[in-house]
């Protein structure tokens, strides 16, 4: 027979176990619907600028849905400083809680606007509207959810863990890819183009509630409420040149993470059909199974990163996109095969899953428990902003002022060097006991 003080302990590692699962697929599950709606948006970027933003060309109107994408980026900073203040002062569960309900609101919002000829200006505007909302709760989002996923995960884990919040991005995206790609295969172009754009935006909203639904039955992490009810300082919170370490060190990750994402993954799909040859459909199926790819790979490279580290997986990252970026993306405008398109997608994929498996842990373990949400959400919103919020329309402004098509690999092999640098400065905190 168990002893009383064994089956205490038994009964109190289950309710751990299931409050992590609990937590952490709350936390995965609106990540990847924060995800869905953005990548979404970006593969039916050329239908919005058409049907919202009146313009003389689709190429204008094109950059005007892309400068809309942007301005979203811009309300990140914001949301990232006060979600992340609430989520250290008021618990992960009540940020992510808010910031879904912001992200369901703003996903939504496209798939109910009426277009530019039906109410004018007011349809660029509502537009607007709907990125700015969801900027301002996807600015609290990601780092939010990252800290409640690794503050979950145990000991020796957290690369695993953290890398399974990469992983629900790479599912969002999926879905995101899947759902249009199915919709442009089974309705006719008239119809898609008419009212079948709309059907991923209802879809976002209904996923938002699923979400919402979710993190109300969650809890956070022991360690996050051992640091709240202990009221001394995080260690080196008030030294500021430990504290802009910190904020360097996440500063160079997240510069080469964003630029990479949204050059590789989110503009990948309008790159391909405007310079590689493809249709929209081919596209949009080959970005789906790259995304298959790189849910499979991603955690056990998370997984690696837990034996070997995480610097040498965000290194080598870096050296491949500053080596192959320039000669594949050459190879891509010279508009070969769908086959071997495909393979330089895949490519990409799995070298950027290298850094999104080691990503999230990694900059989790730079800030302490107690200060770890407002400052990782800032840092993550504020950065992304700059880089990765106008990375698509700094692609095709790229390739309108020189004329060259393979210009954008200029902005990811700048990114690259900058963060690699800063990496290779930087410790590991892999093997450090979470604080």
């Amino acid at each position: 027979m168990l002893q009383t003080g064994q089956a205490t302990d038994s009964v109190g590692t289950a309710a751990r176990a299931t409050g992590r699962t609990r937590a952490i697929s709350a936390a995965l599950a609106g990540n990847m619907f924060e995800w869905y709606d953005f990548l979404v948006y970006t593969y039916l970027a050329a239908t919005i600028g058409k049907h919202f933003f009146a313009a003389q060309s689709d190429a204008t109107s094109l950059l005007y849905s892309f400068a809309a994408f942007g301005v979203g980026f811009v309300a990140r900073p914001i949301g990232g400083i006060v979600i992340g203040m609430l989520a250290d002062k008021k618990g992960r569960r009540f940020s992510l809680i808010l910031s879904v309900v912001l992200i369901t609101v703003g996903s939504a919002l496209p798939g109910v606007i009426p277009t530019y000829a039906q109410i004018g200006i007011a349809a660029p505007a509502l537009i607007v509207l709907s990125r700015l909302i969801q900027g301002f709760s996807v600015g609290g989002e990601w780092g939010s959810s990252a800290s409640l996923i690794v503050e979950w995960a145990p000991e020796g884990r957290r690369g695993f863990f953290g890398s399974l919040q990469s992983c629900s991005t790479t599912v969002g995206i999926l879905l995101g890819s899947a759902v249009v790609a199915l919709l442009t295969t089974m309705l006719s172009q008239t119809a898609m183009d008419d009212w079948g754009w709309r059907i991923p935006f209802w879809l976002a909203g209904v996923f938002g509630l699923t979400g919402l639904w979710m993190r109300a039955g969650m809890e956070d992490a022991p360690i996050y409420e051992h640091a709240k009810r202990h009221e001394q300082q995080a260690e080196g919170a008030n030294d500021k040149r430990v504290l802009a370490r910190r904020v360097l060190s996440a500063t160079g990750i997240i510069i080469m993470y964003t630029v990479g994402t949204y050059i590789f993954l989110s503009y990948m799909t309008t790159f391909c059909t405007r310079y590689a040859g493809l249709t929209m459909k081919q596209a949009l199926w080959a970005n789906t199974i790259g995304g298959i790819l790189s849910a499979l790979v991603i955690p056990v490279f998370g997984h690696l990163s837990d034996k070997v580290g995480r610097k040498p997986l965000l290194l080598t990252c870096s050296v491949l996109f500053v080596l192959t970026s320039y000669p594949l993306y050459t190879l891509l405008a010279s508009k070969p095969s769908v086959v071997v398109v495909t393979a330089v997608i895949l490519y990409f994929d799995l070298v950027l899953a290298l850094l999104a498996a080691a990503a999230p842990s990694a900059l989790v373990e730079i800030f302490p428990t107690k200060i770890r949400g407002r400052w990782l959400t800032a840092v993550y919103a504020i950065v992304i902003a700059i880089f990765g919020g106008f990375a698509p329309f700094i692609a095709t402004s790229l390739i309108a002022v020189t004329g060259n098509p393979v210009a954008p690999v200029f902005y990811v092999i700048f990114a690259a060097l900058v963060s690699g640098f800063v990496i290779v400065k930087s410790p590991e905190t892999a093997f450090a006991k979470l604080k």
